[in-house]
């Protein structure tokens, strides 16, 4: 169930709302009774999976020098 926390309550009490947040509660926090932001928990990212991009091959002609017309657009 969400709750929702008056701003004033919510600077008062922000390390316990951030706890509650990273459990997985979600609070509105809301002033005068409208509700201004939404403070929840952040999804785990997807384990990283080593070798994903093996095999990649990179192109010889990303690393050849640049033509003179190109360098003149750099500078």
């Amino acid at each position: 169930m969400t709750q929702t926390v008056n701003i004033y309550d919510a600077k008062t009490q922000l390390s316990r709302l951030v706890d509650r947040a990273a459990a997985g509660e979600e609070i509105l926090i809301a002033r005068a009774g409208t509700p201004l932001a939404r403070l929840m928990p952040l999804s785990t990212p997807a384990p990283r999976t080593p070798g994903l991009l093996r095999g990649l091959a990179v192109p010889d002609a990303a690393f050849a020098p640049l033509d003179p017309d190109d360098v003149a657009l750099w500078e």
